[in-house]
């Protein structure tokens, strides 16, 4: 079976698998009311307004009569309906009524099975025996149409795949993810924490995620300099004249914070950096001599996301861009993309994320700007790929309004894809602005301006290294990069020693001085995956060594303090 044919057969099993669960529902809990029951990425859902609590028993009780349903081997039936009829047959279920409402337009079709109908489009398979190996996960709350004030349903999550052994592999996955959750091991690492009194998605950040930060973001700034970016610093609010002239207050308002009235004015919270960036652009007269300018800022923005969706560090109410916007040339256009693109590359490599998928995203439907204009840019990011050697998918018409774009996903240890790059030209705001430069004929000229993240928030980042690595980050990220530890507490002064002589020569020690025994302190160590623990006792003591273990298990038994330092020190440099 091709790879298309068979992704669209699996989706419309697993959908088929939701109906199969929403009768067995049916049969289960009498006055049962239906939402909807989608496919999503390796699974599907349904949401249910019951009259109880779902629990674990009950999903137990739901997957055996599923089951049931499954050999019973019944096939799914599609009719065409009009209006009437389809209010007819649904007129115990208010949420599906709502749904006909909204699509009396066009055409009706319902699906039934069994004992149960459902409003589908479809597809589906031809029968419920078709249905291969399923398993329920979880119970969730979802508000009805995803919107606060409407009713909170109960969504039941499911999986299914072609054979028993794919479904055994998708849960071990889950399981290992689980295993990974940055949310569970933020505890056990002492990383970060909400709190109510702060309020949902605004994260404190404790020492030992400071440090792994810290180090990220010098790394981050040495490289841009490098580069050719100079780094700027802009402020956490603006006025809303700054913001209806963007058109944030037009297109973005559902997702900024309220205002703030100050001086007579009111004053959003930033949900984007660009305004000002833009603004440092048009500070002075430009030449075309001064292009490309490249401005760079680790920006924190603020954007009001929903309740359902906030999850750790991966979807945060106040989040960190490493974001840059480049004020260009045509004739630099291609030059600069694929700066953009090496650079990504260069980072996303440091930090062991060498897996990824391209895409190319084009014009859309509607869409600002010249369409000469979007042809230059959409070629500049063709050749920019192309001179790379580059593989990239093209999202036909899926680029933003304002420009098309480059997106670079990586994938992590459990092969899970994470949106990190984008390169985006915008042809909104530099005419919004009225952008200009000089050039080589002495007339003004629009100049191409490109949006740029490469790692995109720092918070997601971390999230995900954190998912990656399981915690054990590596020696150049690690938080603490290395354990001093005493055997008795006559050595406690020499690890002390060599704690200060380790921090001198710029790593990340600790000495563990307490009165606990020498094994148990060993194994927090390990825990709190630390690269390396040194113990040190009279033999150490007497000859300036170090009994280097690693926090797999490894013993590499005692070598001197300074071939230690070496070898630590090459790790860190090559960030191994």
């Amino acid at each position: 079976m091709a790879g298309e044919e068979r992704d669209g057969r699996l989706e419309a099993m697993r959908h088929s698998a939701s109906h199969v669960m929403a009768e067995a529902v049916q049969a289960l809990f009498s006055g049962a009311k239906f939402g909807i029951g989608p496919t999503v990425q390796d699974g599907f859902y349904y949401d249910f307004d019951l009259p109880q609590p779902l629990t674990p028993e009950d999903l137990e009780a739901i997957e055996a009569r599923m089951k049931e349903i499954v050999a019973a081997d019944l096939p799914f039936e599609r009719e065409q309906v009009d209006v009437a009829t389809a209010r007819r047959v649904f007129a115990d279920q208010p949420y599906k009524l709502e749904l006909i409402e909204e699509l009396q337009d066009g055409p009706l079709s319902i699906y039934r099975q069994g004992g149960f109908t459902d409003l589908c489009r479809g597809p589906h398979v031809e029968s419920t025996g078709r249905v291969g190996a399923f398993k329920l996960l979880s119970v969730a709350g979802a508000y009805w149409r995803g919107e606060e004030t409407r009713p909170m349903l109960q969504r039941i999550y499911g999986t299914a795949f072609f054979t028993q052994q794919e479904l055994e592999d998708h849960l071990h996955r889950l399981e290992e993810a689980a295993r990974r959750d940055h949310r569970r091991l933020a505890k056990d690492l002492d990383l970060f924490s909400i709190h109510p009194e702060v309020g949902a998605g605004l994260l404190l950040y404790h020492p030992k995620l400071g440090r792994a930060r810290t180090v990220i973001e010098d790394f981050w700034r040495n490289e841009h300099y490098r580069r050719g970016y100079e780094i700027v610093y802009t402020p956490h609010i603006g006025r809303a004249l700054l913001w209806e002239r963007s058109g944030h207050l037009t297109y973005f308002t559902d997702d900024m914070y309220p205002p703030m009235k100050l001086d007579n004015a009111d004053y959003y919270l930033k949900p984007m950096n660009c305004p000002f960036h833009i603004l440092i652009y048009k500070s002075a007269l430009r030449s075309y001599r001064e292009l490309p300018m490249r401005l760079a800022e680790l920006g924190t923005v603020y954007r009001y996301e929903r309740p359902g969706v906030l999850h750790g560090l991966l979807r945060t109410r106040g989040f960190t861009q490493d974001d840059a916007h480049i004020f260009c040339r045509p004739d630099q256009m291609e030059d600069e993309v694929i700066a953009c693109i090496d650079l990504s590359f260069f980072l996303l490599g440091a930090f062991g994320l060498h897996e990824y998928e391209i895409y190319l995203s084009t014009r859309p439907g509607k869409a600002v700007g010249e369409a000469q204009a979007w042809e230059d840019a959409t070629r500049a990011l063709r050749q920019a790929l192309a001179r790379r050697g580059l593989p990239y998918a093209v999202d036909e018409g899926g680029g933003s309004f304002y420009g098309p774009k480059i997106d670079i996903k990586i994938k992590d240890a459990l092969g899970r894809s994470w949106q990190c790059t984008t390169i985006q030209f915008d042809f909104n705001l530099p005419e919004r602005f009225g952008l200009t430069y000089v050039g080589e004929d002495g007339q003004e000229h629009r100049p191409y301006m490109i949006h740029r993240a490469l790692l995109g928030s720092l918070e997601r980042f971390l999230g995900v290294l954190i998912e990656h690595y399981g915690g054990a980050l590596p020696v150049w990220l690690a938080p603490v990069q290395a354990v001093v530890v005493p055997i008795a507490d006559r050595h406690n002064d020499y690890a002390r020693r060599v704690e200060a002589h380790l921090r001198e020569q710029g790593l990340r020690a600790e000495a563990d001085t307490r009165s606990e025994r020498m094994n148990l302190k060993i194994r927090e160590a390990q825990l709190q995956k630390v690269p390396y623990m040194l113990v040190v006792g009279d033999a150490e003591m007497a000859g300036e060594k170090v009994a280097l273990r690693l926090r797999s298990g490894e013993n590499r038994g005692p070598l001197p303090l300074e071939e230690f330092l070496r070898l630590a020190c090459e790790d860190v440099a090559a960030r191994r």
